[in-house]
């Protein structure tokens, strides 16, 4: 009789076990946790935010969360044929481009919009509108896609592009 019981219980666990094993092993097949996926989501998160962070910043003229934002040596490339274009090196020259805009646009540029913001793993492409007026009369009136890289929380690498080279070169002179 024990030797009955023995058997019947050690059929009993190993159905049981071969259950939770299919069960554990449809779970896997089925619902996967994606590693990548997670930490690329959590990147994408981490860049959306810094990035509409210094968008706000901007708006804001806060120059001291900008200094946060950007890596000391952010490469920032500025499009067009004019005295700002070209490729910055470090956020020292950054700060001296648009400290130069700003005096240019005696104070009046500013990001009036941010229409998007669209993120793919740890690049920020955003369309935003910028406006200002010198007291010559020349007037920017201009749609920017400024592409932005994060990584560890700061801003590497900008990149400018311009709906309308032209008025910007006209704008900012040699």
């Amino acid at each position: 009789m024990k030797a009955i019981l023995f058997s019947v219980a050690l059929l009993v666990t190993l159905i049981s076990t071969s259950d939770a094993q299919q069960v554990k092993e449809t779970a896997v097949i089925n619902h996967p946790i994606n590693i990548h996926h997670l930490k690329t989501e959590k990147m994408e998160n981490q860049a959306i935010n810094v990035v509409t962070t210094f968008l706000t910043a901007v708006q804001q003229g806060n120059t001291e969360k900008l200094g946060t934002l950007l890596h000391p040596e952010v490469q920032w490339e500025q499009p067009g044929n004019n005295r700002f274009s070209g490729t910055k090196k470090n956020i020292t020259e950054v700060f001296q481009m648009v400290g130069g805009m700003f005096e240019v646009a005696a104070n009046t540029l500013a990001l009036t919009n941010i229409q998007v913001v669209a993120v793919n793993g740890n690049s920020v492409a955003c369309l935003i509108h910028w406006n200002a007026a010198q007291p010559t009369g020349k007037i920017l009136n201009v749609d920017n896609i400024d592409v932005y890289t994060v990584e560890n929380g700061k801003i590497t690498n900008a990149k400018v592009y311009s709906a309308d080279l032209n008025q910007e070169d006209d704008f900012w002179g040699k």
